[in-house]
């Protein structure tokens, strides 16, 4: 059953309760987490599993970002509620929806035309005004909606692609899982003084590859 507030037992609060025992602490994202209902944006059929924190899988092989993943990244952009923020792989919706509830401003770029309609319905659905959900090239970025504060790559390569780093305004952060897919170093970035900079791992993951003309061919 699809819901709202719970999904076969488990609810916002509990998936909640899993990402602060995960070690984030940011107010504004649990806030954000509890008031957006992940079960809204899984398939039907994975409506049961939407709160615990767990990915899902969703269509063309690819699978939801782990909720405590999600908040671990976003909490790394340093969000205050003014940021035009870059997304690259909306999936079904509910990262770019946690994000629009935090910045001011959101595009997400999905390379799959029928994911990227879902998403739309999803956050229309729920408050997402300031988000746009773009088809294309994620590894382009979005060039003509640039410049960024803050940039989140939902998908694996080992290395920023040039076009994401040229986007992304100076003391932007941009976090992006560095690897070949399916074991990588999720990396928080800022530009300084026209250069990209290494901060910090933020933890190991596994992702799916980013394709594109800068990615995976």
């Amino acid at each position: 059953m699809r819901s709202g507030g719970r999904a076969d037992g488990a609810s916002r609060e509990d998936l909640a309760a899993a990402i602060v025992a995960s070690g984030i602490r940011d107010d504004r994202v649990l806030a954000a987490v509890r008031a957006i209902p992940r079960a809204d944006f899984v398939p039907a059929g994975a409506a049961g599993s939407a709160y615990l924190d767990e990915p899902i899988p969703i269509p063309h092989d690819q699978v939801t970002t782990q909720p405590s993943l999600v908040a671990r990244m976003i909490e790394a952009l340093g969000l205050d509620g003014a940021e035009r923020v870059l997304e690259i792989g909306t999936g079904l919706g509910w990262q770019a929806a946690l994000l629009a509830r935090l910045a001011g401003a959101v595009w997400s770029v999905e390379r799959w035309p029928d994911l990227a309609e879902t998403a739309r319905r999803n956050l229309a659905r729920h408050g997402g005004a300031n988000a746009e959900v773009v088809v294309g090239d994620g590894s382009l970025g979005l060039p003509e909606r640039a410049p960024y504060e803050a940039i989140v790559v939902s998908a694996a390569f080992p290395s920023v692609p040039p076009p994401l780093a040229a986007q992304l305004l100076d003391g932007g952060r941009l976090v992006q899982p560095i690897g070949p897919g399916g074991a990588e170093d999720v990396v928080l970035f800022e530009r300084a003084a026209a250069r990209l900079v290494r901060r910090r791992v933020l933890t190991r993951a596994h992702f799916v590859r980013l394709y594109g003309r800068h990615g995976f061919h």
